[in-house]
């Protein structure tokens, strides 16, 4: 499987519940960014006696790289956190927002590893009360297979394992159980 092919189906992945808008390929290498938003609220006899209130953001930076080196990851990071901070707008409604950066490379440095599964980055605004910005990392090694992320990043890791290496399980029909 190539990078691109990768990143197509990782967007058709993501399709069904995001608003994927596919980049230009620039200096970032960024592919494509993906946004959710849900809002979740409770009521009394009319939607006007609201109990509560919730919205819920997520925001996926899918990179395209050929070779991640630290130096690499520490710009799409940066680039990553900066874009999905100047999107956060908290507010008494604000429940959470996930800033995620996904990585798919063909081949990545030691170094680069390290450095997304110690990415801790996490905010609470207004001691949580106006919700909280945690940022997930995922990064998957096509020829290897292997997937790496940091710990707040492990929903990446179900999407790659999904989304990529999902074995397709034939399910035989009753005529081709009896033979």
């Amino acid at each position: 499987m190539t990078r691109q092919e990768a990143v197509d189906r990782l967007c058709d992945v993501y399709a069904g519940s995001y608003d994927v808008t596919r980049c230009d390929e620039n200096e970032h290498s960024l592919a494509a960014t993906m946004d959710f938003y849900a809002t979740a609220e409770k009521y009394v006899l009319s939607k006007k006696a609201k109990l509560w209130e919730a919205n819920s953001f997520e925001y996926v930076y899918l990179f395209n790289i050929p070779h991640l080196t630290k130096e690499i990851y520490e710009k799409c990071e940066k680039l990553a956190y900066e874009q999905g901070m100047a999107r956060i707008s908290p507010n008494p409604k604000h429940m959470y927002t996930y800033i995620t950066a996904l990585f798919v490379c063909d081949s990545c440095d030691e170094d680069a590893r390290k450095a997304l599964k110690k990415c801790r980055l996490y905010k609470s605004f207004k001691m949580s009360y106006w919700g909280w910005m945690d940022f997930h990392t995922g990064l998957v090694v096509l020829p290897e297979e292997k997937i790496s992320t940091n710990a707040s990043g492990h929903c990446a890791a179900q999407v790659f394992e999904r989304g990529l290496f999902h074995k397709q399980k034939r399910s035989l029909f009753r005529k081709e159980r009896a033979i």
